[in-house]
């Protein structure tokens, strides 16, 4: 007698086959908003091939893989010879070679690039976001780069490149490159400006040898990294100021040989765990070319921050995003207590501010993404506020969204195989890369004390929606007291990033997504009208519409 214990019934079918682009609404309308109409049909067709490809079978194959054959450190060959080589899983190479030849490295030079880049980078995440680490670093290298014409117009060119070869050798014998960077040491953590690596001068001008530890390289298998070391100063060079100064660090020098690069071990990490980050050394053999004048080195290395900073955001909106659409995915398909999840009034209401988090997250990345394509001077005061008070914000807001969307597949969602124990492993890191909360929150205040055009910059766009919703007008008003009141503001700055970031969001929904997710955004964010755990929006509001938009599709 056949055993009938094992049919399965009441299980969701496998989220596979969907185009990740065209079932985010978000992402599809920001592109229509945002990418000239000459162009607008090339990026949908672009995006639409990435989606598809980010919803197959092969791509959740390929994250699975890679996360459970986490990178390996090679020190030495079986000679003795050191190496310093780090050893991925072909996995590995396959998502990290799709990013690159899919442009998600090449937004500098192409018409509308940070946008259709962000988007990109949004919907290729969702297929797995450790290999993310060095796109977005070599992404981010090229302004930094820019500080020195010389070697920007050597490496620009390859590290824009949609070519991808794996593998250490000349860079002058490759077609494209990736780059990584070095700034952060044990003794300073953020606090970069306590670096202690040296950089002592050669002959040849722009050219040092580095003696160093940094305590947290990315990408360590790149090709080149920027890194922070302190200069000596002196009178006998052009431009020689000493102090904190931005290098250029080949892996393998013109000549052929391996640079000194010691790789010393690998971060055991709590998620991100297909992707490498290292502890090095430098010996004081380790060639570097100065980038930009010595004693700038945090001054230049800030524009490779910032766009990292921003995709910081950008890949916190991608693992919301993932999280959301699990789990509406789940609840539409499950059956319980007589019904269908998505049907139940509790579900419904937590799915819809799952919902209303991840569009608000998505809507503001790629706004910001537009501000860098703009290039005015409005854009970049603009940015210089609002990417930090992002980062700062859309992160935080990652952990805790992902967490529940876990919990509405129940104990499904507790096993590997969901694939939401890896999100939630990697929802925390991009809150602590580049800079945790309260460096963002403090970046904000210096912005504010410095920048008087970017507070204008700010309060112009947020304005932008005033009169369309109470209870927005009533959060910016709420916002400008708190700017005008000074007294122990360092103590409040977490407060009033937050605001300014839910004031952004919300200014942005209210004019650009369906009045159903604006007016729930503004009543529970703005309006106070909800509780401290997800699933506390007002029962009135449209919350079934809200839902259905985060609903994905799946191509029979």
């Amino acid at each position: 007698m056949a055993a009938t214990t094992h049919t399965v019934t009441n299980q969701p079918p496998p989220l596979v086959g969907y185009d990740v682009f065209a079932n985010d609404p978000a992402l599809t309308e920001g592109i229509t908003r945002y990418i000239a109409a000459e162009r607008l049909d090339e990026v949908r067709e672009e995006l639409g091939t990435l989606g598809k490809a980010a919803g197959s079978a092969h791509a959740q194959r390929w994250a699975e893989q890679a996360d459970r054959h986490p990178p390996v450190l090679r020190t030495h060959d079986r000679f003795g010879h050191r190496i310093d080589e780090v050893e991925f899983h072909p996995a590995w190479h396959r998502l990290l070679g799709h990013a690159v030849t899919s442009g998600l490295t090449g937004a500098w030079s192409r018409p509308d690039g940070h946008v259709r880049r962000t988007a990109g980078f949004i919907v290729w995440t969702q297929a797995e976001a450790g290999h993310g680490c060095p796109v977005s670093m070599t992404h981010a290298a090229v302004p930094a780069l820019r500080a020195e014409p010389e070697l920007a117009a050597e490496w620009e060119p390859l590290l824009t490149s949609p070519v991808y070869e794996q593998g250490l050798r000349p860079v002058a014998e490759k077609g494209g490159a990736l780059a990584g960077m070095a700034m952060t040491e044990k003794q300073g953590g953020s606090d970069v400006r306590a670096n202690t690596t040296r950089a002592e001068p050669l002959a040849a001008p722009g050219e040092y040898v580095l003696t160093g530890h940094k305590w947290f390289c990315s990408a360590p298998m790149s090709d080149a990294f920027l890194v922070l070391a302190q200069a000596p100063g002196g009178t006998s060079r052009p431009k020689a100021g000493g102090g904190l100064t931005c290098f250029l660090l080949p892996r393998v020098l013109p000549d052929g040989t391996r640079n000194a690069f010691r790789i010393q071990r690998l971060k055991d990490k709590l998620g991100n765990r297909s992707n490498a980050s290292a502890e090095v050394e430098f010996d004081g053999r380790s060639w570097a070319r100065r980038v930009g004048e010595e004693g700038r080195g945090v001054a230049t290395i800030i524009e490779m921050v910032a766009a990292t900073r921003l995709d910081c955001v950008s890949a916190s909106a991608a693992v919301m995003r993932q999280a959301v659409t699990q789990a509406v995915h789940h609840s539409a398909h499950r059956e319980a207590f007589g019904g269908r999840l998505i049907d139940k009034p509790l579900m419904r209401n937590v799915l819809a501010d799952l919902a209303l988090e991840s569009e608000a997250a998505t809507t503001l990345a790629l706004r910001l993404a537009a501000g860098y394509d703009g290039g005015t001077e409005r854009d970049r005061h603009f940015l210089r506020l609002a990417v930090p008070a992002a980062k700062y914000w859309v992160t935080k807001r990652c952990t805790p969204m992902v967490a529940e969307a876990l919990e509405c597949l129940g104990g499904n969602g507790y096993v590997e195989e969901s694939g939401l124990p890896r999100l939630l492993r990697e929802a925390p890191l991009n809150s602590i890369w580049e800079g945790a909360g309260n460096v963002q929150a403090l970046d904000v205040l210096r912005a504010l004390r410095r920048e008087p055009e970017a507070l204008n910059a700010f309060l112009t766009e947020v304005g932008a929606a005033r009169g369309a919703d109470h209870r927005l007008d009533r959060a910016i008003k709420g916002m400008l007291t708190e700017l005008a009141d000074l007294e122990g503001i360092e103590a409040r700055a977490r407060r009033l990033v937050e605001r300014m970031a839910l004031v952004l969001q919300g200014s942005l929904l209210v004019r650009h997504a369906p009045p159903e997710v604006s007016d729930a955004f503004c009543a529970s964010r703005l309006g106070g009208d909800a509780g401290a755990a997800f699933g506390t929006l007002p029962h009135t509001l449209d919350l079934a519409a809200v839902v259905e938009r985060a609903r994905p599709v799946v191509d029979c």
